[in-house]
């Protein structure tokens, strides 16, 4: 017997509350709206509780690690011995996981959005039932809803998730370093998971699909000194490779693939797979009610995150484009803002995208090949990581940013990055992009010395033809 069912009517419903859809809900909240989010499971979502957040805390871990072990010989600094307490480093993790999420439910309470516990249901194109438990459950009859229900590690077939085969928040919550690891997938997920496990001193197996790792959104010029990285700390990358097939036993797992044609075994204590994600909108209620779902379950959206339910919008991992948080929270904001009546519009140029790896990478506008294939007519610019004093001094020279520029006007389409602090440094190149600066612009911005902030203005001068630091 169902009770306590009682509509009750709202002005904006978030299912969904992971980094779109909390984001959501205050940015409707601080425009007027009255705002109810649903979450069936943490809040804070994917990204915080089991993705973006603990994985940069693991990365950090096993850098620390190395570092302590490695030393550093040529500064005259040794070091030895070094260990490592996982147990310690899961708790460590989970912290920092837990002081966020809380974060995430005070500023909800701070804005009054009114937070249900849930899994909700569309029962009509203005109504949604959420069920509490298996006993009660709760309508609401919205004006306007944002769907932000997230995503899911990809399964696949060969190499079906169980005791030994485990997707990427399988691979965090390891309750022991692992001695080996078989990571399928050489994508952003695959090569942070491969790098802080290799730091940490297990043995990594890297198996990808394509010619080579990180190759959707990265030119070949910016993943090589990744795998170079990669390479020197042991980690085997097997590119052309096909997982065909796998075999557990109590300790061990043995994975059957074939690379570039030929058939290979590979066996380690653990399968860590990360080929993707798959958006989650089944068992939504979506299609009956007239919303319209497009290949690979992605919810087809206008330039405002519109479905084609006029007062019904999607944002982040389900609709299209790549899953990532900070795609998500813009999506969300511009969301809120047209059920406000806003002229608010979605633009991806300006969007960053981010691998921390060693070097890490960071990407924003076009590349140079890719604005060519828009018909632009541009000019690319490198400067050196090892032409930068602050760089060296970090003994992190590794790396060159990148300027894409277009020859008419100077004005930045694009910039990449590889080298050490390329996820905090790509903002500026972003907001150049932005705010539709040039490369004079940016050039005649002064930049302190001796910081890595630097390289933007030189490269930006290099744009110009007049580097002071290079040749």
């Amino acid at each position: 017997m169902v009770v306590g069912d009682f509509a009750e009517e709202i002005d904006t419903l978030v299912v969904g509350a992971g980094p779109g859809g909390y984001v959501a809900a205050i940015r409707a909240a601080q425009l007027g709206q009255k705002v109810t989010i649903v979450e069936k499971g943490n809040l804070g979502g994917v990204c915080l509780n089991v993705g973006c957040v603990p994985s940069k805390a693991l990365i950090q871990a096993g850098h620390r690690f190395h570092e302590a072990n490695e030393g550093a010989e040529n500064m005259g600094i040794t070091s030895k011995g070094a260990e490592v307490d996982f147990t310690k480093v899961q708790e460590w993790k989970g912290s920092v996981v837990e002081k966020l999420t809380g974060g995430v439910e005070s500023l909800l309470k701070a804005n009054k959005v009114n937070i249900v516990r849930g899994e909700a249901y569309f029962s009509d194109k203005d109504q949604v039932k959420v069920s509490t438990d298996e006993y009660s459950s709760q309508t609401y009859k919205f004006n306007n809803c944002i769907i932000a229900t997230g995503s899911r590690p990809v399964e696949l077939k060969p190499l079906p998730f169980g005791k030994r085969v485990l997707d990427s928040t399988g691979g965090l919550n390891l309750e022991e370093i692992p001695k080996s690891l078989i990571v399928v997938g050489g994508g952003y997920i695959g090569i942070e998971m491969a790098g802080a496990y290799a730091n940490l001193g297990t043995e990594v197996t890297v198996l990808e699909g394509e010619s080579r790792i990180l190759s959707q959104g990265f030119e070949k010029q910016m993943t090589q000194p990744v795998q170079k990285k990669l390479k020197a700390q042991g980690v085997d990358i097997q590119t052309e490779a096909f997982a065909q097939g796998v075999e557990e036993s109590e300790d061990s797992v043995t994975l059957t693939a074939e690379v570039k044609g030929e058939e290979k075994t590979f066996e380690a204590e653990y399968v860590l797979v990360a080929v993707g994600r798959r958006p989650n909108t089944e068992e939504l209620g979506l299609e009956q009610i007239g919303v319209e779902i497009g290949e690979r379950g992605l919810i087809q959206v206008d330039e405002q995150s519109r479905t084609s339910v006029d007062n019904i919008y999607a944002i982040g991992d389900i609709v299209p484009g790549l899953p990532l948080a900070h795609k998500a929270s813009y999506e969300a904001k511009v969301a809120a803002e047209a059920i406000a009546g806003e002229a608010a519009a979605v633009d991806y140029l300006g969007m960053p995208m981010i691998v921390f790896s060693n070097p890490e990478l960071a990407s924003v506008g076009y590349t140079e090949e890719d604005a060519k294939e828009a018909g632009f007519d541009v000019k690319s610019a490198k400067f050196p990581f090892q032409a930068n004093g602050r760089a060296l001094s970090l003994d992190v020279s590794e790396g060159f940013m990148k300027l894409i520029t277009r020859k008419d006007d100077g004005l930045v389409i694009g910039a990449q990055i590889v080298g050490p602090n390329a996820s905090d440094m790509i903002a500026e190149a972003g907001l150049a992009i932005e705010a539709g600066m040039t490369a004079e612009d940016v050039a005649m911005t002064v930049h302190a010395h001796p910081t890595l902030g630097e390289i933007t203005m030189e490269t930006a001068e290099a744009a110009l033809g007049m580097p002071i630091h290079i040749t």
